[in-house]
């Protein structure tokens, strides 16, 4: 006999739902309603989910209730080494090199199978002695981490370079932490309600003197904050950072453009030109003074390969900055030779 629309779905097909709504439910609580819109099933069958992964309400109060789980989810092999591989990357980047990180690395790596287990666990071999040999800064990550949790404002000190060189007091409301896909650093995106009263980004490496502020609970992110739109105008991470986004225009040899081609840099639109190259187009955040310095650094790391066409502060900066290299180590006088007059190749 053929099934109905209303019948239970076969028995892999409801495997299947059912580790889709354990996914919807781990990432937040749901009522039976949302969580059968998110399947694409009838409420009735949503329930049946709710109680086959033992779901239990937020609220017992809240009607309709939310649903959440009790189990915290558990890794597969592969989860575990991604995981693992990327705190790594956190660790040598983040300031300091706090014995958290370190904890957590060992906790990751006794999940995968021998023999990655033993090799992962011996990998933090080297991390235990630089731990042992230098200060442990590392904490700083960790006051950010549980005042964001606990929705708790922290006071820091920030020293902002290019400025007057004066670490200045600043009292945030953390709405998301980011790694920068540019240098590797961790940035803390909050609302600055001091000075500022406004979104800013804040790089983990220049707070100091964190401490929490007030009482846990104290305020709630906003429901319209939406950390990829804050950050779509990010290089690295620059979103809301003082100045309007702009439009940076480069232009690639072909030696270089293959590199482009490859990807991995969201928001870029490529222009193929004639003899090869590139033109590159994509939207950056600035600072106060409406300059995209984050972006500065990686465009010299493509030496010669590349000409800055626009921001025409960005032009300017980058041509000054080869001219003073050329001066120091060329043998000629910053102004002469390439570069006269704006040829950037």
């Amino acid at each position: 006999m053929g099934k109905t629309a209303r019948q239970e779905p076969a028995t892999h097909e409801k495997a299947r739902r059912l580790g889709e709504a354990r996914l919807w439910l781990l990432a937040r609580p749901y009522t039976a309603a949302e969580l059968a819109r998110a399947l694409g099933v009838h409420v009735r069958t949503a329930q049946r989910y709710l109680g086959d992964l033992g779901a239990v309400p937020l609220d017992e109060r809240a009607r309709p209730p939310r649903y959440r789980l009790l189990a915290s989810e558990d890794l597969s092999p592969v989860e575990a080494l991604v995981t693992h591989s990327a705190l790594r990357m956190l660790y040598h980047h983040a300031p300091g090199h706090n014995a958290l990180y370190l904890e957590a690395l060992l906790k990751l790596a006794r999940r995968m199978p021998e023999p990655a287990q033993g090799v992962a666990i011996r990998s933090t071999e080297d991390l235990k002695r630089r731990l042992s040999r230098r200060l442990d800064e590392g904490d700083a990550l960790g006051k950010v981490a549980e005042a964001w949790f606990r929705q708790q404002a922290i006071e820091f000190y920030y020293r902002k370079p290019g400025g007057s060189g004066q670490a200045r007091r600043n009292e945030v409301e953390v709405y998301f932490v980011e790694v920068s896909r540019l240098n590797l650093g961790v940035y803390v995106i909050g609302y600055e309600r001091g000075y500022h009263r406004k979104l800013r980004t804040y790089k983990l490496n220049r707070m100091s003197r964190i401490r929490p502020v007030g009482e846990a609970g104290a305020y709630s992110i906003p429901a319209d904050f939406d950390p990829r739109r804050y950050l779509s105008d990010a290089w690295g991470v620059v979103g809301g950072s003082g100045g309007e986004p702009v439009e940076v225009r480069l232009r690639f040899r072909p030696e270089a453009a293959y590199r482009l081609r490859e990807g991995g840099y969201p928001d870029m639109e490529l222009l193929e030109l004639p003899e090869g190259g590139l033109e590159a187009r994509f939207t950056v955040g600035t600072d106060n003074e409406g300059f995209p310095l984050e972006i500065l650094s990686w465009v010299q790391g493509w030496g010669p390969r590349v000409e800055v066409l626009g921001p025409e502060n960005l032009r300017q900066k980058w041509l000054e900055e080869a001219r003073q290299v050329l001066g120091e180590y060329g043998g000629m006088t910053p102004g002469d030779g390439i570069c006269r007059g704006g040829a950037g190749w």
